[in-house]
């Protein structure tokens, strides 16, 4: 079993506007993120098209956590990043 932890925290559960989502989201975004974001709030499908585009101009390429997550011994620091042991 295989635990995966979010690093970045969309706060969309807070019920904060696509455009705040969006902010929040682009400028804490980093390299391996993991973005948190829940299928109940009710901004967020207004604010991904606009997250995922921006971020694919920027370079970054969306995968699902699977491709993120190191195979074999690892740690994952308090940050929310796995390291291999």
């Amino acid at each position: 079993m295989v635990s995966a932890i979010w690093e970045r925290d969309s706060l969309d559960w807070k019920g904060i506007s696509a455009e705040e989502i969006t902010n929040r989201v682009l400028k804490n975004v980093r390299s391996g993120s993991i973005v948190l974001f829940h299928n109940a709030a009710i901004h967020t499908p207004e604010a991904l098209p606009g997250i995922i585009e921006a971020l694919q101009r920027d370079g970054y390429t969306i995968v699902p956590v699977s491709e993120l997550l190191l195979q074999g011994e690892t740690t994952i620091d308090s940050a929310g990043r796995q390291w291999k042991k």
